[in-house]
């Protein structure tokens, strides 16, 4: 059992960037994850976690030798100690694409087999793009941002990724305890806010009497109550010249260019023509089916799944005048087997976790000349895409998005296609 080193502060050389938002240092012959460091740095890092593993994290609490990409860091609240919405907000903007695109290539590389080089392209300005948050509120009815790794909050609601008067008059006001708030600023620059009501977790540990991580999450995705306190609850929102009503709590691009150009990158990828069969998983509201719709005409056949009946509903809602577009609500798992066959391409948008071995699977035994793969985690995406290799597929077009700037996430977009 190695002896912890929580607490301890010392003095480390970081190096390269690893996935997750931190920079990877040796001690003592022990690995460790050093938030708030950038590649080549000289630091102090106190340690913040230590399970007795082959490593450790920790942030640096004194830079000793600075890189010289490193700003006076744009978010006030993400330090040492701090929220944990932005990881790289000490990084010069070029300098925080770099290192998600070093982070990408590693992971297609030591995940998927797949050497490439990567280039992570801006969407725009480093703060205010984020159209869509979520917040917690601590026992005092303040609302803000938890911590990294904690359901401690952080009540100063100073964090620059919102767009201009998301956050207005928000800490003036009482909220309920526990609870969580969805604010979203929409298409037309309406502030919806939706209360949802406080997680209820009645798993405990027997060794502990506390509850564990993993029951938290899991109450924290089940069903809560919604009360909205500002606008209608229902944001409008716009790709291109077509509109969308959605629950402002539910999923959209929080990047406010994202969507549109997402769906610009499906529309030229997916190679669909006039009468031409596709399909589109995890497909939200139908951002992506309704380009490749347009794209195989009346005489063409879109298929489209989505777990969400409300997504589905309100994709349905817009997509009225694509009657080749059917919108399907199921788990993607258990549709995929009676959807049309021959599709020329596939389209998948799925969640963090990736698609998965299944799912892949099915996808190439229906034999798509194209697919063309959306991803929000390295990872999951490399794996997604080692396994289209393994089926026969090899990654034609790459382009990486710098749609949440200032931390350590990038979206991923690959076209498949047979050798």
């Amino acid at each position: 059992m190695i002896d912890s080193w929580l607490g301890r502060v010392v003095e480390v050389r970081v190096g390269r960037p690893g996935h997750g938002g931190f920079c990877v240092a040796r001690h003592e012959g022990r690995v460790m994850f050093v938030r708030h460091s950038l590649p080549g740095e000289l630091v102090n890092a106190r340690v913040t976690e230590d399970t007795g593993k082959s490593f450790c994290r920790a942030d640096a609490v004194e830079i000793l030798e600075a890189s010289p990409d490193r700003i006076v860091p744009l978010c006030p609240i993400s330090g040492p100690g701090g929220s944990g919405c932005c990881d790289f907000s000490h990084a010069t903007a070029e300098a925080g694409r770099q290192i998600k695109a070093a982070v990408v290539a590693e992971q297609l590389s030591r995940v998927g087999g797949i050497e490439r080089t990567v280039e992570v392209e801006s969407l725009g300005d480093q703060t205010g793009w984020r159209t869509r948050i979520r917040l917690g509120v601590d026992d005092e009815g303040r609302p803000g941002f938890h911590r990294l790794r904690s359901a401690d909050i952080v009540t100063d609601l100073a964090c620059p990724q919102a767009v201009p008067g998301m956050y207005d008059g928000l800490a003036a006001r009482s909220w309920t305890p526990g609870a969580d708030l969805a604010v979203a600023v929409d298409s037309d620059g309406t502030r919806h806010v939706v209360e949802i009501a406080p997680a209820v977790d009645r798993r405990v540990r027997a060794d502990t009497g506390r509850r564990g991580a993993s029951s938290r999450r899991a109450a924290k995705s089940g069903d809560r109550a919604h009360r909205v306190r500002e606008g209608s609850g229902r944001a409008v929102e716009r790709v291109g010249s077509r509109e969308w009503t959605v629950d402002s709590w539910g999923f959209w691009q929080a990047h406010r260019a994202a969507a549109t150009q997402y769906a610009e990158v499906v529309r030229e990828w997916s190679g669909a023509g006039p009468g031409d069969t596709a399909w589109d998983l995890y497909a939200g509201a139908g951002t992506f089916a309704s380009v490749v719709a347009e794209a195989v005409g009346p005489g063409g056949t879109v298929a489209a799944v989505e777990f969400s009946h409300r997504a589905v509903v309100d994709g349905r809602a817009a997509v009225t005048d694509l009657p080749q577009l059917s919108m399907q609500a199921a788990p993607v798992e258990r549709a995929i087997g009676s959807l049309p066959p021959q599709p020329s391409v596939v389209v998948l948008d799925p969640p963090r976790s990736g698609a998965g071995r299944q799912v892949i699977a099915a996808v190439a035994g229906a034999h798509p000349n194209r697919v063309v793969h959306i991803g929000c985690d390295p990872a999951s995406f490399a794996r997604d895409a080692g396994l289209y290799l393994s089926h026969g597929y090899r990654l034609e077009n790459l382009r990486a998005f710098d749609a949440f700037p200032m931390t350590s996430h990038v979206e991923c977009i690959g076209s498949f296609v047979r050798d």
